[in-house]
């Protein structure tokens, strides 16, 4: 049996399109896996909208670095709200990264400096322990520059009184 003459070309019009989606999903995935956001995604995989007053920071022209300086440059956005620091990822994106709500009280601020720039460093899990670094005027720009922004007390409550010395 004899292939007709236009059958090369239009099965290789179906099969490249699928190779392209096929190796795009599993570049995305395994971003996701050495970022860290896969681990994220076990514990805080949320679709809960913020709620409250929040404060977002676009994807676009924001430059986000998680575990081992994974680069993530335009397409994370991030939202504080009282409750937690909401991520998510443009849709083009998301194969591999669910949208992620992390509690305030599993992460912890730090900072740091790297090629004469000053990150603001959130180490997100308690026991996950994936470092996020964003640029300290984003992090001004979120309102979490020193920490959580004020209107976490509000859903914790107040802070923990200093230890006596």
């Amino acid at each position: 049996m004899q292939a007709s003459p236009g059958t090369f070309p239009t099965l290789l019009y179906i099969i490249l399109p699928l190779f392209f989606v096929a190796v795009w999903v599993l570049a995305l995935t395994f971003s996701s896996v050495l970022s860290g956001w896969f681990t994220l995604a076990n514990h805080f995989r949320s679709n809960l909208d913020p709620s409250g007053e929040t404060r977002t920071a676009s994807p676009f022209f924001s430059t986000v670095y998680f575990r081992y300086w994974t680069h993530y440059s335009g397409v994370v956005r991030l939202i504080t709200a009282a409750d937690g620091l909401y991520l998510s990822v443009f849709f083009l994106f998301r194969p591999g990264h669910p949208r992620l709500r992390i509690p305030w009280n599993e992460i912890r601020f730090s900072q740091t400096r790297r090629f004469f720039m000053n990150y603001a460093v959130l180490t997100l899990g308690n026991e996950e322990q994936i470092p996020l670094r964003i640029t300290q005027r984003l992090a001004a720009r979120l309102g979490i520059q020193d920490g959580p922004p004020p209107s976490a007390a509000l859903f914790f409550g107040p802070p923990p009184p200093p230890p006596l010395q």
